[in-house]
């Protein structure tokens, strides 16, 4: 995507700190001063400066040389949680979902070249790529992303695909960049996207979009199931209207708080 000129106001110090939060992950647990500095970019003395900041502030800890997350972290992800009324206009759909059909169900909104899971229900027990609150996937391998991806603007659409360079994460993953525009393209001529073993194998999923107030895609939902249990064209058949139905409830229950639609869909 493209760069946006920052603002005077902007703070870098900021920035950094956030950074480093968000470089940790499940493959990255705990990380020396220079292997945080290499995934953020940032210098080791601006790493370091950064680090010591959220360890005094709790944020993060220090042992043996190296860093890690603290329980404090979950604080800033529950004050999204709440302030966008996740449990009352999100969850309940979802469990709805999953009680009709069993399998998952997710909520996510776009942020760059990723889709960000931001509520999920599931019945799921197996090892596979995880739809857990905060997760983050490359937008190109879900059924959530195409369909955000599809309630771009042309000129948006253009930008990412011009930014692109899409990895294969199974031996299925779509990764030629015409192709992908056409799935994209496909998902918004149809409303709706389904994908089969893109983002990690056994994952057949089908995402409908949720649209705002005045029709702009905001996030989407979608209901997946394992690959050979169901098909693309049985979660079409089966599922697509009771889930269109549920992201239309949840676009009317965002609208009744004029601050949701902000907060889920900036």
């Amino acid at each position: 995507m493209e760069e946006t000129t920052r603002p005077p106001e902007f703070v870098e110090a900021l920035a950094k700190g956030l950074a480093i939060i968000e470089c940790f992950d499940s493959g990255n647990p705990e990380m020396s001063l220079s292997e945080i500095a290499r995934r953020t970019g940032l210098t080791p003395a601006a790493a370091r400066r950064s680090l010591i900041t959220l360890v005094e502030l709790g944020y993060a800890g220090h042992a043996n040389k190296r860093f890690f997350l603290r329980p404090k972290v979950m604080g800033l992800g529950s004050a999204f949680y709440f302030s966008a009324r996740i449990d009352e206009m999100l969850l309940p759909e979802l469990r709805n979902v999953v009680e009709d059909f069993g399998d998952a169900s997710s909520v996510g909104t776009l942020d760059g070249e990723d889709v960000i899971y931001i509520a999920h229900y599931s019945v799921q027990r197996a090892r596979r790529a995880t739809a857990v609150v905060g997760a983050r996937y490359p937008a190109h391998a879900t059924s959530l992303g195409r369909v955000l991806l599809a309630g771009l603007s042309d000129d948006a659409l253009c930008a990412y695909f011009h930014d692109l360079r899409p990895k294969a994460l199974t031996g299925k993953t779509v990764t030629d960049k015409d192709k992908l525009r056409r799935e994209v393209e496909l998902a918004r001529e149809r409303n709706y996207a389904t994908t089969v073993d893109q983002l990690d194998y056994g994952i057949t999923a089908i995402a409908v979009p949720i649209r705002g107030s005045n029709g702009r895609t905001i996030a989407a939902l979608n209901s997946s199931g394992y690959t050979g249990l169901v098909t693309p064209e049985q979660l079409v058949a089966e599922r697509l209207p009771k889930l269109q139905a549920a992201a239309s409830r949840i676009a009317h229950a965002i609208a009744r708080y004029p601050m949701a639609e902000s907060i889920i869909g900036s």
